[in-house]
């Protein structure tokens, strides 16, 4: 099988498909483009998530903390408490550990988030350190994304900060030594600098607070396999302007230079927005008050199909396969 998340027609027959018993306490169940379950808890609901760190092997306590946070703010909720469970090759030794964990903590401080337990296991099944993440978070259910909203024709697709921006710093981390001599120094620095636009908390309180229908953080996949995933999830059809997404210089060079399709690379970072066009113009506002890039990348259409509109041509967008970020870490 391909390494990376599951295909989603395989999670949907072989996984999803099995999970037969439902509670009525669950507002929001397991499915595909659904970033969260959310419970229900009378006025507020609680939102939880969890995601592992597979693919990189440098930052990845400040990794674990963001992703699972960000599922949270996608969701339009507070993260309040993580569970990390950490599995350990023999061959870490206690300082390896005492880094994940003083990054973990210095970033769950950051983001007002309390570690509240977990599990730490030296095992010989994994050959580098595992993080798995698992965050509670919570949120009045009138202000839950995917609890009522009407996705329309007509409303556009927003896109924060910049594509492949998790992608992008990992490759930086872990392959410095073969980008040097072909990538500028100063673009590999500002590609290893990207982990500080990791999370998109932030992000995902203003598009709540300015009437969001619908958000969805971009991981594995990329950009497309998001938006693949939100069109299922609302089914909807989307089309995307290639010419209007968002690229750091560094994010370019450093895809071509490796032969992959940043439009397909993980991008932990940049959130995908549905929103009224009145709306979008007041969410862009509140993110550029917080000096953070947003912008209209496409729209959502009456024809359930999924297009990219590129130079070249109108392409479909199919199904997410293995991430871009494989092929070289």
């Amino acid at each position: 099988m391909e390494i990376g998340k599951l295909p989603n027609e395989v999670l949907q027959k072989i996984v999803l498909d099995n999970i037969k018993f439902k509670r009525e306490e669950v507002l929001i169940h397991a499915g595909i483009g659904e970033d969260c379950a959310v419970l229900d808890f009378g006025e507020k609901g609680c939102i939880v998530s969890s995601d592992p760190i597979t693919g990189a092997t440098k930052n990845i306590g400040k990794l674990a903390v963001n992703i699972s946070c960000n599922d949270i703010a996608a969701s339009g909720g507070e993260p309040i408490g993580i569970v990390i469970t950490m599995l350990i090759p023999p061959t870490a030794t206690i300082k390896d550990i005492e880094e994940v964990m003083r990054d973990a903590g210095n970033e769950a401080s950051r983001l007002n988030v309390e570690i509240i337990g977990g599990h730490t296991e030296v095992t010989d099944v994994v050959n580098k350190m595992v993080l798995v993440t698992t965050v509670i978070g919570s949120q009045e259910k009138s202000k839950i994304m995917g609890l009522g909203e009407n996705i329309e024709p007509g409303d556009k697709v927003i896109m924060t900060k910049y594509v492949g921006i998790e992608g992008t710093s990992i490759m930086a981390h872990d392959l410095e030594d073969r980008l040097k001599g072909s990538i500028s120094e100063e673009l590999i620095e500002e590609a290893k600098s990207l982990t500080k636009f990791i999370s998109v908390v932030k992000d995902g309180k203003i598009a709540t607070d300015n009437g969001a229908k619908y958000m969805h953080d971009i991981t594995e996949g990329g950009l497309l396999g998001a938006a693949w995933e939100a069109a299922i999830a609302n089914n909807a059809g989307i089309v995307l302007y290639e010419d209007s997404i968002p690229i750091l210089q560094s994010t370019k060079d450093i895809s071509q230079y490796l032969g992959i399709n940043y439009l397909k690379l993980i991008s932990s970072g940049s959130m995908l927005i549905f929103a009224s066009e009145e709306k979008s113009d007041d969410i862009i506002k509140g993110l550029e008050k917080e000096n953070i890039k947003g912008t209209i990348i496409g729209e959502i259409t009456e024809k359930k199909s999924i297009i990219l509109k590129s130079r070249e041509g109108d392409i479909d967008i199919k199904p997410p396969r293995s991430d871009e970020i494989y092929k070289v870490i």
